[in-house]
Parts: structure tokens; C-alpha cells; sequence
């Protein structure tokens, strides 16, 4: 029996895995894939306080990663089901079932995918959702990235290092990024712009060799493609999906994010919801600490015999 588990170890998780286990709390964190959550994927980190020049997304997690170890216990394990109700807690896994008094949620969320024909065809032929990943497997070739936001226009300017060209895809006419990423990619030589567009379809024979763009407003579509029809990269960043599916119709939501007070309690007594996984305006490395951090404290203290 553990006081706390934690399903899911990116920022928010390995926080509170930091934090409860810090406090003398019999802590499990359970993470299916990699820990560190997106923040893995990032190329560089430039936007949490303290981080030293040129971070990596990886480097972060994984220093993160080694101070949660100090003080929880980690398993790599897919969640199957949970059981909510009652003081005691059940996770069912692929590797057993453990049980808590605790459960604080973390399972954040996944890349959104663009549902164009052939994005799961060239899946690992060209399409990417992680520039850190297959950055350098594109060195020397032309490469499009679809998305406007931060993530976006940040991955593009990392590729530029890579790419022959950088190509940013935006179904708007002006981007939701942050005003200094923007200005960063403007003055880049390396990137160029198709606004007002949407892809319509990748095309290819073994590998993503070709682009058809819509302009939403004229309706005309063009093809983008490499000069010399070389393959080409394409890596799409266009959101992200709530990891929530196994607790629906155990916890309320709100089109998939789990809703929350201020002190991160779910509507299910003993349930905590941090991170991207809860429904709050701003996702940030930096606010999925801070969820992390105050689910813990306030754990500790409903264990303590606070009321919930």
C-alpha cells in the first residue's frame, strides 16, 4: 500500500513525485514511455527559470528524472484501469496492481495529429512530431512544419540548424506564438512562410516527398515540394490531446481535461489532476511544476487528516 501514486512522470509528475516522497510519503510514480513527458521532445528550453543556456528539453527531464528518484519509487508500466472510489485507491497495470490512499493524476497529453491522408502513411518516412528526435535525419533536405504556435515556430528555428530550407505552414495569417519567438523566426534567412494554408495531403513513394496546401481563403492548392524531388521532412505540431480516456465516467471533465479547484482536487475525494492533464488556461513546464508541487503539500495534508 502506498500513500501516493502518480500516474504519469513529465514535469508536473516528477514534481510531485519530488515533493510527496521529500515528505516522508510512500510515493510510486508510474509512466508508460519515456519520463519527462513533452518536455523530452524540445529541443531547447529557454523558458523555465534557471535553466542554464542551451538546455535541452532531454537534459531537463532527465536531472528532474534523478531528483524525483531520491525519494519515489518509479515503475514503467501502462495503466490499464483505476478504481477511484473509496480510501483506498486501485491502479491496474500491465505489471500488477498497486494501491494507494492517494491518486494524484498526470498523464498529460499527446501530439494532435493532423488527419491528412498519407500523415500515417510516411509515419517515420518523413513525418515527425518531435524535431529532437529526427531532426538530424533531415540534414541536407528540405523540411515543412505545420503549426503556429510556440512549439512550432521554436522546433522550426532548431531545424534550421538541419534543413536546407524550413518551410512553416500556418492555417492563420499571423502566428499564436509569443512575440519573441516570432521575431526570432522572421529574422531567420533559412525560414520561409506559407500562411493562410492547410495541408491537405502528404504524398510520397517509400518517403514524404510532396505537400498539397490549401489557401483558406482562395481555395487555391499548390504542391511544395524539395527542387530536385529529394525526399523531404515534415513535422507537425498542431496541439495536443488529453491522455484522459481511463477515467472517463469516473471524474467529471471538460472536453477531456479533468476539472479541478485552485488546490488541484478533482471532484472524487483523494483524487488529485495535475499538468496538462487538468483544464487551466495556460500549459507551461513551469505551471506543471507548480501543479505538481501543490498536489503534494495538499496530500500530505489530506493524509494528515485535513478535510478534502
Amino acid at each position: 500500500m502506498y500513500d501516493i501514486i502518480i500516474i504519469g512522470g513529465g514535469p508536473a509528475g516528477l514534481t510531485a513525485g519530488l515533493y510527496a516522497g521529500r515528505s516522508k510519503l510512500k510515493t510510486l510514480i508510474i509512466e508508460k514511455a519515456v519520463a519527462g513527458g513533452q518536455i523530452s521532445g524540445t529541443a531547447f528550453v529557454e523558458n523555465y527559470p534557471g535553466s542554464i543556456p542551451e538546455a535541452t528539453g532531454m537534459g531537463l527531464a532527465e536531472r528532474v528524472l534523478e531528483q524525483a528518484e531520491e525519494f519515489c519509487e518509479i515503475k514503467y508500466a501502462n495503466v490499464k484501469a483505476v478504481e477511484l472510489e473509496g480510501k483506498v485507491k486501485k491502479v491496474v497495470t500491465d505489471e500488477g496492481e498497486f494501491e494507494a490512499k492517494v491518486i494524484i493524476i498526470s498523464t498529460g497529453a499527446s501530439h494532435r495529429k493532423l488527419g491528412a491522408p498519407g500523415e500515417e502513411e510516411f509515419a517515420n518516412k518523413g513525418v515527425s512530431y518531435c524535431a529532437t528526435c529526427d531532426g538530424p535525419f533531415f540534414t541536407g533536405l528540405d523540411i515543412f512544419v505545420v503549426g503556429g504556435g510556440d512549439s512550432a515556430l521554436e522546433e522550426a528555428n532548431y531545424l534550421t540548424k538541419f534543413g536546407k530550407s524550413v518551410t512553416i505552414i500556418h492555417r492563420r495569417d499571423e502566428f499564436r506564438a509569443s512575440g519573441v519567438v516570432v521575431d526570432k523566426i522572421k529574422s531567420n534567412p533559412k525560414i520561409k512562410l506559407v500562411l493562410d494554408s492547410v495541408v491537405k495531403e502528404i504524398k510520397g513513394n517509400k518517403e514524404a516527398e510532396a505537400l498539397l496546401v490549401e489557401n483558406v481563403k482562395t481555395g487555391e492548392i499548390k504542391e511544395l515540394k524539395s527542387d530536385d524531388n529529394s525526399p523531404i521532412g515534415v513535422f507537425i505540431f498542431v496541439g495536443y490531446i488529453p491522455q484522459t480516456d481511463i477515467f472517463e465516467g469516473k471524474i467529471e471533465m471538460n472536453h477531456g481535461y479533468i476539472l479541478t479547484d485552485e488546490d488541484m482536487k478533482t471532484n472524487v475525494e483523494g483524487v488529485f489532476a495535475i499538468g496538462d492533464t487538468r483544464d487551466k488556461k495556460v500549459r507551461q513546464m513551469v505551471t506543471a511544476a507548480g501543479d505538481g508541487c501543490t498536489a503534494a503539500v495538499l496530500a500530505n495534508r489530506y493524509l494528515e487528516g485535513a478535510k478534502w
